[in-house]
């Protein structure tokens, strides 16, 4: 256990960091799955809705660093999720 003040500090912090983090990120799981969901049937003005919805949580992520540049890119070019 941390013994002075600024190591419980950043204990917290970090606690609140990853809360957020995992938020955001599930966020985008579930978006894109969204988009895959209206791809599949074949809508194109919902599967337009979904992905604007998408690129802009995926940018507003890259933004604040919870995920890199490179993966928001990645995710822009390919929406439709992998299994």
């Amino acid at each position: 256990m941390a013994n002075t003040k600024s190591a419980l500090k950043r204990i917290r912090q970090t606690a609140t960091r990853t809360a957020r983090n995992r938020a955001v990120t599930s966020k985008l799981k579930t978006l894109r799955k969204k988009v895959a969901a209206a791809v599949e049937t074949s809508d194109k003005e919902a599967a337009a809705a979904a992905y604007n919805t998408f690129s802009s949580a995926v940018d507003k992520a890259a933004k604040v660093g919870i995920i890199p540049a490179n993966r928001a890119c990645l995710l822009y070019t390919s929406p439709s999720p992998r299994d």
